[in-house]
């Protein structure tokens, strides 16, 4: 396995332009000017992504001044992932998450260190000199119903009752200069930290941060258990604690590397509420329409004099805006060695899958059942059962999990549907499931089935299973190395 060199805590501590920057030293970035900020901006980034192009740097956006810009695609595949990581782009997948998985185990937590003044307060804004469409916020897809200023961002809560704080990725729509959409899962804690305060008849206070460190981008999606600030869990990753400002006005800590910070809070539900949506969501499609949600009435907004707002857009599968699934793996790998299921040699999910609908584990069969276990194992952790799932593969060790045509061929192959597929009824689902049936979907019963593919070897058999042709693995690295003329350098 290729290891992160010695410069990953100064990866995973960069602010977004040292990040961009290292991104254009392996040919990783490329820049665009003059794309409008309705729709062209979005459709390039999914075309880009498609084709499983570099991240994209949009600058000369239409309608606005230079400088001030967008980067999208910024984590969309298995290269930038590894480049953020301190590896090398040519980094095998199934290496990365392993990487990824190492460093997320049992970080080191610090307690974050306060500064005067961070870097994102050179513009400041507030009350009616707010103006959140002075920023090129982009309408991503055709049938949005807004402009989306919260796709990659980092939305910061404080708990009433404990004082530990939450940063949680959230999306936020523009109602208007002043005003947000929130829209947050009701079993994510800023969900529950925000009715807390509603019970009280108090609004929520609220930021949100665009364009943090890596690690506080990371900390914002990564599932980091109730009662753990995602500061100080993020500052486990670089084993140097975060810096952070005071929020003038909601009183919260700020990243104080971002590009961009806004303040505010959100009024208790049944005082103000505003239509949402609809929004082209990760499964490719717009299955939560549009509906009244929260809102936040921002009082401040404060960026750089050049801002970089951080975009990531959800796409129709295959075409993905970022590479969570890669983290979702990482942390489901580590779930099932702690239930302590044997001999998982990797964990994927396949992005057609649209992040967690599609999840494959590659095992070294030890028993009968093993491969089952493995299956159930993966519906028991916060990551199997919190996330949207669908159907579980669980294949043989000679099967690379990352590599789709390869698990397709062991399903086709390896499992007989009457006796290999097992079918798990009420599991968590939510309203972006495009599959849930309307009358469910009314009753709010939001809950779906799994199935369990085995598509590893019949186990007592295996033995007697025919050979796989097709050029071994250790073979195949030979006649690469060996004959570079033919298929370039290894």
């Amino acid at each position: 396995m290729t290891e992160a060199s010695n410069d990953i805590p100064n990866l995973l501590g960069a602010d977004l332009r040292e990040t961009l920057a290292r991104l254009d030293q392996v040919d990783q970035l490329e820049r665009i000017e003059g794309a409008h900020w309705d729709l062209e901006l979005g459709g390039i980034t999914e075309l880009m992504a498609l084709r499983n192009g570099p991240a994209l740097l949009f600058d000369r956006i239409a309608d606005y001044p230079e400088g001030h810009r967008v980067v999208t695609n910024l984590l969309n595949n298995p290269a930038r992932t590894a480049v953020l990581m301190g590896l090398d782009p040519s980094t095998h997948p199934l290496q990365t998450v392993r990487a990824i998985q190492k460093l997320y185990a049992n970080p080191k937590h610090h307690k974050p260190v306060f500064v005067e003044q961070g870097t994102f307060a050179e513009v400041e804004r507030f009350g009616d000199d707010v103006d959140l469409l002075s920023l090129p916020v982009p309408k991503f897809h055709e049938l949005d119903g807004g402009r989306y200023l919260g796709t990659a961002c980092s939305v910061i809560m404080k708990d009433p009752d404990s004082g530990v704080v939450n940063v949680g990725t959230y999306r936020m729509m523009v109602h208007d200069e002043r005003t947000l959409g929130l829209v947050i899962r009701r079993a994510h804690h800023g969900s529950m930290i925000m009715r807390k305060y509603w019970e009280r008849g108090e609004p929520a206070p609220v930021a949100a941060a665009i364009g943090t460190r890596t690690n506080v981008l990371f900390a914002s999606f990564a599932g980091v258990p109730w009662g753990t600030s995602e500061y100080e869990w993020a500052s486990g990753l670089t084993n140097e604690p975060v810096e952070l400002v005071e929020g003038p006005v909601a009183g919260l800590p700020l990243p104080a590397s971002a590009e961009i910070i806004i303040e505010g809070s959100v009024p208790p539900e049944d005082t103000r509420r505003e239509v949402e949506g609809p929004f082209g969501e990760v499964f490719g499609y717009y299955a939560s329409g549009a509906e009244e949600h929260a809102v936040i009435e921002v009082e401040a907004m404060y960026h750089r004099e050049d801002p970089i707002l951080l975009g990531s857009p959800p796409m129709r599968p295959p075409a993905s805006s970022n590479a969570t699934y890669m983290f979702y793996a990482a942390n489901l790998w580590t779930e099932l060695e702690r239930i302590g299921v044997p001999e998982v040699r990797g964990v994927w999910m396949l992005p057609t899958g649209a992040s967690s609908l599609l999840r494959v584990i590659s095992i070294k069969q030890q028993y009968p059942g093993h491969a089952i276990q493995a299956g159930l194992a993966a519906l028991s952790g916060r990551t199997g059962a919190g996330q949207i799932g669908r159907f579980i593969i669980v294949v043989d060790e000679d099967i690379d999990p990352s590599n789709q045509d390869e698990v397709l061929w062991a399903i086709a192959t390896r499992c007989d549907p009457e006796a290999d597929v097992q079918v798990i009824r009420h599991q968590v689902s939510s309203g972006l499931d495009p599959r849930l049936e309307p009358e469910k979907r009314r009753s709010g019963d939001m809950s779906s089935s799994r199935a369990i593919i085995d598509a590893c070897r019949p186990y007592h058999w295996r033995n007697e299973f025919p050979p796989s042709t097709g050029v071994s693995r250790e073979f195949a690295e030979k006649l690469l190395a060996d004959w570079p003329q033919l298929f370039g350098a290894p």
